[in-house]
């Protein structure tokens, strides 16, 4: 499902004449990359962002273009947030839930990837405990500040084609520990999570999507080997040039984040709904076997049986009910 926007498209070409005036957003990983710019854009066409991170300091000093490009009523405002620890993520949703002023739009940016083998705060496997767990506390923590009619978008990425998704031995405990088979899992689970909040959110009219923001560089790619890199990109681009098919290019920063954008405030909501969106429009499923910079999603991730499932895994890993 294509429209007027496409792999190349920018944030601001995405929001180009729209209003955000009287918009609350909140954005999680506001301190590089992807979520400055999200921030960044929508303060620049009027919204006021809450932006969340862990390291207020570096997200002060990352977040100055954010300020300086504010307009039209646009504002930011940061708060803690560290999704490695529930202890952290309780407190910043109940700061927010006591404020009390409703958001339209919530952003699940932040993340991590192909991180080495560790633990979070409360004894989940890193990836998978940041990524989906502690975006799951938060956002069902904040839900009732969801405005009807508002949106949930949940940046996953095609890393979830890497493996495929099972809810036995989510951390890790029986199984040798693979970065790529954690990420892959962590990113099927954000898929399956917007897939279950739109089935339970939708009478009160916000639809939850999720999506894959590209190949782009920045700090998410902390932990790779520059030489991993290279030699990755070589594999891709063979398979591409057998496809008949031009190089893989990496995205810029505003084209990584015009999907979220375009996924939170430009799409109709029923087009996106409980779907997986990348480049600007709402992905294809496959199951055929494709190469990593290829558009599509597996079925697994939009399972509404497996989302209920892990749901409610989910719950139990976190001792509480939604």
């Amino acid at each position: 499902m294509s429209g007027p926007f496409g792999a190349t498209s920018t944030t601001d070409e995405v929001l180009a004449g729209i209003d955000l005036k009287g918009k609350r957003v909140l954005v999680t990983g506001v301190s590089a990359g992807l979520g400055v710019e999200t921030a960044r854009v929508l303060a620049a066409h009027g919204a006021q962002v809450v932006g969340a991170a862990r390291d207020l300091a570096k997200a002060r000093a990352a977040t100055e273009v954010v300020r300086a490009d504010a307009a039209n009523g646009g504002s930011l405002e940061l708060v803690e947030l560290d999704l490695a620890s529930l202890a952290s993520v309780r407190a910043c949703a109940d700061a927010l839930v006591a404020d009390g002023r409703p958001f339209d739009v919530v952003i699940a940016n932040a993340g991590v990837m192909a991180a080495p083998f560790g633990r979070t705060a409360d004894g989940f496997e890193t990836q998978f405990g940041t990524n989906h767990l502690g975006h799951f506390v938060l956002v069902n923590r904040v839900a009732p500040l969801i405005r009807s009619g508002g949106r949930i978008v949940i940046v996953a990425s095609s890393g979830h084609r890497m493996a495929p998704f099972s809810l036995d031995d989510l951390n890790f405990e029986n199984r040798t520990y693979e970065p790529w088979a954690a990420y892959a899992q962590s990113k099927t689970a954000n898929i399956l999570f917007a897939v279950e909040l739109d089935r339970r959110l939708g009478a009160r009219g916000i639809r939850a999507t999720a999506l894959h923001p590209g190949g782009i560089h920045t700090e998410l790619g902390r932990h790779l080997d520059p030489g991993m890199i290279e030699g990755m990109l070589a594999q891709i681009n063979a398979a591409l040039a057998a496809e008949g098919k031009p190089p893989f290019a990496w995205k810029t920063i505003p084209q990584g984040a015009a999907t979220s954008v375009w996924a939170g405030f430009v799409a109709e909501p029923d087009v996106v709904g409980g779907r997986y969106c990348e480049n600007c429009h709402v992905s294809e499923v496959t199951d055929a076997e494709i190469s990593p910079v290829s558009e599509g999603v597996r079925s697994y991730a939009l399972d509404p049986e497996t989302a209920r499932a892990l749901w409610a895994r989910s719950e139990e890993m976190v001792g509480e009910r939604f």
